[in-house]
């Protein structure tokens, strides 16, 4: 792979020499080869997108049963709080050390344990309803977590170094196809619900189909992006970043927008159930309404920021979030209105997270850095905040906790300018390959 020699502005880096290895474009294989095993393998922005639909499709399954595995486990909203801080403790883990492990071993040892954690997170919840413990279902949602947190951080850098290679925004699509998989998820749950599928029958399953997209996709994943090799200078330390007042504000709006979409994963069925009096299947159905808004405002992202400046898109997106959650806060049992206030909150927290991190990417050299630490603030928001949500939900209720979200959105609104491009910054596709590799 060639690298771009450095211009004057970046002379002081060091750009080490690719060693990994994209596979041809599929046009030039041979027709025997392309099945659609091969398809995965050639294409690496596919088998990203393949990797990051499990997370959605584990998520939502066992959000979409939240109901019924509340009722089969006995427990009131506070237990449920401390029921996910296993997906909290696992989360801080895997996020915590994401970071170090890809700049060890690179992205693709990280990605695949960690969506094997993912897999068999999904099949421990399952057993957990099966047996009525407690124990067991935090037990899965640890496993579940350490994957989310540290397999996520890795596949944002290994899709924002592709996204640095095609010269455009890719991360929303990427996330697009995280938020296809909790709508597919969320589909199959409310059809489980309604039915009256057992829990462990039907997370049993979901965990098969996972592990067989696991199976599929790990041959495509491309070694050695963002590992850094010893003995070589690879431009700032990545400590350094994090005196950039910039990426700090870019930070905060990450942190606002993944809270605002991990709270709908984790709460939004039982808010529906609890706070406004509909039954279990409606309130899944709610939540795959969120899914689908998601799903939409992120495969339409790409095209939207190609046309309005990050910075405003990003403002917009903020702002519909914050209606959509003042709708589901402050009104009460008007089903048109809430259906409403859900899909502007889908839309609004669709494209924050992605279009935030493409930001922190292209906020200053060092990208991997970057992208890696507005990474953890994400998905610590995503992950850890929402069942923190749950010992306060218990004491004001679950709409009133969700008052701490609607102030973080609303101060992503303002922040939003932090995002515009820096007037020198080099332009995607063009930057030197700094500690990481394509």
């Amino acid at each position: 792979m060639v690298t771009s020699r450095p211009s004057r502005s970046t002379r002081n880096v060091s750009v080490e020499p690719s060693t990994a290895s994209f596979p041809r474009p599929l046009a030039e294989t041979t027709p025997l080869a392309s099945t659609p095993w091969t398809v995965v393998k050639n294409h690496p922005a596919l088998t990203l997108a393949l990797l990051i639909f499990i997370p959605g499709l584990g998520i939502s399954s066992w959000v979409t049963r939240s109901p019924d595995l509340r009722d089969t486990l006995g427990a009131s909203t506070v237990e449920i709080g401390l029921i996910l801080l296993g997906l909290s403790l696992g989360s801080m883990i895997g996020i915590l050390s994401s970071g170090p492990l890809v700049a060890r071993l690179g992205t693709r040892p990280v990605i695949l344990t960690a969506t094997a954690s993912i897999v068999g997170g999904v099949a421990i919840i399952g057993l957990g309803g099966a047996f009525a413990q407690s124990f067991v279902v935090a037990a899965g949602l640890f496993f579940f977590g350490l994957g989310m947190g540290g397999g996520e951080v890795g596949l944002n850098v290994a899709g924002a170094e592709i996204e640095r290679q095609r010269g455009k925004d890719f991360l929303p699509t990427l996330h697009g196809c995280f938020s296809l998989g909790t709508t597919v998820g969320a589909g199959a749950g409310i059809a489980c619900t309604a039915l009256q599928v057992p829990v462990s029958l039907h997370l049993g399953v979901a965990a098969t189909v996972a592990a067989v997209m696991l199976l599929a996709a790990a041959p495509g994943v491309v070694a050695n992006i963002g590992r850094q090799t010893r003995g070589m200078p690879t431009g700032p330390r990545p400590q350094s970043v994090l005196r950039d007042p910039k990426l700090l504000v870019i930070g905060a709006v990450v942190l606002a927008m993944a809270f605002a979409e991990g709270t709908a994963n984790d709460w939004l069925p039982l808010v529906m159930v609890d706070g406004h009096g509909f039954d279990p299947a409606s309130g899944s159905a709610m939540y795959a309404l969120f899914a689908v808004a998601m799903t939409v405002g992120r495969f339409t992202g790409g095209w939207l920021s190609a046309k309005i400046a990050r910075s405003v898109l990003l403002a917009a997106s903020a702002m519909l979030g914050a209606i959509g959650l003042a709708l589901v806060i402050f009104v009460d049992g008007n089903p048109g209105v809430l259906l409403g206030a859900i899909v502007l909150w889908g839309l609004g927290a669709s494209l924050g997270f992605p279009l935030a991190l493409s930001a922190a990417g292209a906020s200053g050299e060092n990208s991997a850095a970057r992208v890696s630490f507005a990474s953890i603030v994400g998905y610590m928001a995503f992950l850890v905040g929402p069942p923190l949500l749950g010992a306060l939900g218990e004491e004001v209720g679950l709409r009133n906790a969700m008052i701490v979200v609607l102030v973080a959105v609303g101060a992503a609104i303002f922040a939003a300018p932090a995002t515009r491009a820096r007037q020198n910054a080099v332009p995607a596709g063009t930057e030197p390959r700094v500690s990481s590799d394509v």
